[in-house]
């Protein structure tokens, strides 16, 4: 089978806080010509967190993609987290990257330890297998040492460790920017730089 033009994505969605994050790195895949096809899945704690932290409480979960990018959502295909048989679970399924935005320590915690339960977690898994990129956008503090370590892990095993942090050196003037300036380099780091991304140019100090 021949591998498509466009790149692949999984976008994973756990129940850290964070979903604003997911639904702008959603909305960048939807939105850019690059991107062929995105898969999206969400553990059962992270649909609770669509719906405290965005009121996105869908009736039919496959209306999930276009309830968050507000868009047909036609190349974004959701699939449920229980279902560890679906595609993105098996090395020889054509995808180019995984994103899981936000990232609880719980999930960090079975990718580092590789105890892939769900659907999610072996997607992860997959990748790390087949050393396809693997950002895990983390989202707790404090961080005790089991976090630490676990992040060590990921990161030794291929995945890129990526705290859900933003900046402020670009002088945000709102909320928004900040979570789509993290969003953007979240898809640098897929291989999707984004145009609108805000690159230091040094200055005087």
């Amino acid at each position: 089978m021949a591998k498509p033009s466009g790149t692949i994505i999984t976008v994973g969605i756990t129940g850290a806080s964070g979903a604003a994050y997911a639904q702008s790195v959603l909305r960048l895949l939807d939105a850019d010509r690059r991107v062929q096809r995105v898969f999206l899945v969400a553990s059962e704690a992270g649909m609770r967190l669509l719906a405290t932290e965005l009121g996105v409480v869908p009736a039919d979960a496959k209306k999930l993609p276009s309830l968050l990018t507000d868009t047909a959502a036609i190349k974004i295909e959701y699939l449920p987290n229980k279902d560890i048989g679906a595609s993105i679970a098996s090395g020889s399924a054509i995808v180019d990257g995984m994103v899981i935005v936000p990232c609880s320590a719980g999930a960090l915690g079975s990718i580092a330890a590789g105890t892939a339960s769900d659907l999610l977690t072996r997607a992860a898994d997959v990748c790390l297998k087949e050393r396809r990129p693997l950002v895990l956008c983390l989202r707790e503090t404090p961080l005790n040492r089991i976090h630490l370590e676990n992040m060590l892990r990921v990161h030794d095993a291929g995945a890129t460790v990526m705290p859900a942090m933003p900046a402020f050196y670009y002088a945000p003037k709102k909320i928004a920017d900040l979570i789509e300036q993290f969003a953007f380099r979240v898809l640098a780091q897929l291989g999707l730089p984004q145009e609108k991304q805000y690159r230091w140019r040094g200055g005087k100090g």
